[in-house]
């Protein structure tokens, strides 16, 4: 993994979102929407933006009860992931 690629992944039954040094965890219970956002800056002016903007052509909102996340990728197939880790959790 290089330092400005986005890394998402399950751990128990959490989202973990890596990117740099930071890790977020989001309940995978907790997720409400996932979809891809193609507005350059993100529909939702408070979300949680995570990656590298610049030269990544994905954008991938998760919505939550509390919060939005943003994320930015050029990883095809992030929101199919994060969907199957979603319906995993609900089943």
């Amino acid at each position: 993994m290089q330092i400005y690629d986005l890394h998402v992944s399950k751990e128990g039954e959490n989202l973990l979102i890596q990117w740099q040094l930071s890790k977020v965890k989001i309940p995978l219970t907790e997720i409400k929407e996932v979809k891809n956002d193609d507005s350059y800056g993100g529909e939702d002016a408070q979300a949680r933006r995570i990656g590298y903007p610049y030269g990544n052509t994905d954008r991938v909102s998760v919505k939550t009860a509390n919060e939005t996340y943003l994320l930015f990728t050029s990883a095809g197939g992030l929101k199919e992931k994060i969907l199957s880790y979603v319906q995993e959790a609900q089943s």
